[in-house]
């Protein structure tokens, strides 16, 4: 039997046996790239199984980045990366919340003032208006609610001008109710309070002490934003490159930024207010009242919303454009927090949301499933009907004659109210197109209409042509065969059609 003399043999007999029954933890450099590799994987499979044009990324851990990529293409082919510019859409709110919360800590308001002691401009009909409070814009319970036609605006006083003839939809304070509206009047509350545009605002007081070096805020979609491509609206599963809808965006939607710097931003929310520079941008007791459920509302924070992820609270919010889709979320239970920013939108489902629940679970060893192109299959669907439509068309044009024929005698008002199903989707059609566009002045054309669900759109014009081309064949054989007398007619010909 062999037997050890040694120091160092026994040493090293000790280590070894150390090291079987105490493996050594994983370094964090490791546990990084194990975390980089497995959203890697996620995302990429996500965006081939779903068809998106790309998306960038990143993770948070209490406060510092863990990983941050880019995957896929812009509209002109270019590689995306966490440096890719990309409209956050409504994620925008929190950062609006975050310069009024200043204002407060700087005791220039407080968030149960009214609206009207700092805004007389603002001047909403109804009763209770008065009583519209600083708190109940940033959590949407003012009573506000957005129309659905909305006259165009370039200025955050002529945006916030347009509310005057609007009423109140619900009594201040008693209900939650989204709206656009709230964060204009918050952004131009906070242009009124400091003295500063808000695009000034936030870059001097936000962007600038954070770091975010390619963030910016605009005041319209117009306003062109250097290295900022088109998005893509998804359709049939295909991404098609889409034009914004012009419209007056600050306070509500208006930020251009980055997954690397939508990162710092998630940090700031983590550390309490602090900047990775250090700086105090807001107390700590502040941040953590803009994360917390508001009166009158399930989950509305100020800026933000409460969300679940399995039995763990999460802190969110959601950003839908016309050709982009964004998300930022975080679970104060773990530390860890997500930046998805897409640019794609897709009609029917929110894929920012799953890719930012997916990326974490993972950090917990979990395994999100990718999922399955529902929405791809239902654009599918409505192709198909596209096609059966037209195909039904071809049919009732061949049978026009014969389908006029039955009813050639019948009254012009019945065989009139007959034709009017075929009437129904060019009757809508016609709305949603040429009159809803028309309504106010607002910027929507019916270019900008199409690209808000094509695949919807097509089949509907798809109907709307058909529709026409049947009324008007079925028309055209009536007033070529002039009905005979009722004297005269077989009595078989006088019953009613099948």
């Amino acid at each position: 039997m062999m037997t050890i003399r040694s120091n160092s043999a026994r040493t090293g007999l000790a280590v070894l046996v150390a090291c079987l029954m105490f493996p050594a933890p994983v370094s964090a450099t490791a546990e990084t790239a194990q975390n980089g590799s497995a959203i890697d994987d996620f995302v990429g499979d996500y965006i081939t199984t779903h068809r998106l044009p790309g998306a960038t990324v990143a993770l948070v851990r209490d406060s510092e980045v863990v990983h941050e990529a880019g995957y896929g293409e812009t509209s002109t082919g270019a590689t995306l990366s966490e440096h890719s510019p990309m409209r956050i859409e409504s994620v925008s709110k929190p950062f609006a919340a975050f310069a009024v919360l200043q204002l407060v800590e700087a005791d220039r308001i407080d968030l149960d003032d009214p609206i009207i002691e700092h805004l007389p401009e603002f001047a909403i009909d109804g009763e209770g208006a008065a009583d519209v409070t600083v708190r109940h814009l940033l959590s949407h319970t003012s009573g506000l609610a957005t129309p659905t036609i909305i006259p165009p605006a370039d200025t955050l006083a002529d945006g916030a001008a347009r509310t005057r003839n609007w009423s109140l939809s619900a009594e201040p304070g008693s209900t939650y109710r989204y709206s656009n509206a709230n964060y204009w009047i918050a952004a131009r509350l906070v242009e009124v309070v400091s003295g500063q545009p808000f695009n000034d605002y936030l870059t001097e007081h936000i962007f600038t002490p954070a770091g975010m070096t390619d963030t910016v805020n605009v005041t319209t979609t117009d306003t062109p934003v250097r290295g900022l491509e088109l998005g893509h609206v998804m359709s049939y599963g295909l991404a098609l490159p889409a034009p914004e809808v012009t419209a007056m965006t600050s306070g509500a939607g208006g930020i251009v930024s980055t997954a690397h710097d939508m990162a710092r931003w998630l940090a700031i929310q983590q550390s309490d207010g602090r900047a990775p520079s250090g700086a105090q941008l807001l107390s700590a007791e502040l941040i953590a009242e803009s994360h917390r459920v508001q009166p009158s509302t399930e989950r509305a924070g100020l800026g933000w919303m409460r969300s679940s992820l399995g039995d763990e609270p999460l802190v969110q919010v959601s950003g839908v454009g016309t050709a982009y889709n964004g998300q930022v979320m975080f679970d104060p239970s773990t530390g860890n927090g997500a930046v998805v920013l897409l640019n794609s939108f897709t009609p029917t489902q929110e894929h920012a949301y799953e890719i930012a629940s997916g990326i974490l679970e993972l950090p917990a060893g979990g395994q999100p499933e990718v999922g399955w192109p529902v929405a791809t299959w239902i654009d599918l669907v409505l192709a198909t009907l596209t096609l059966l439509a037209l195909l039904g068309g071809v049919r009732g044009v061949r049978r026009a004659s014969h389908w006029a024929a039955r009813r050639r005698l019948w009254s012009g008002w019945r065989f009139g109210l007959r034709l009017l199903p075929q009437l129904v989707a060019p009757a809508a059609a016609v709305f949603l197109f040429l009159v809803a566009t028309s309504l106010q002045g607002n910027s929507f054309t019916p270019i900008s209409v199409f690209w808000l669900y094509p695949a919807f759109m097509v089949l509907l014009l798809a109907l709307s042509v058909v529709g026409l081309v049947v009324t008007a064949a079925r028309v055209g054989y009536r007033l070529r065969e002039r009905p005979p007398s009722a004297q005269s007619a077989d009595p078989a010909e006088l019953q009613a059609p099948k």
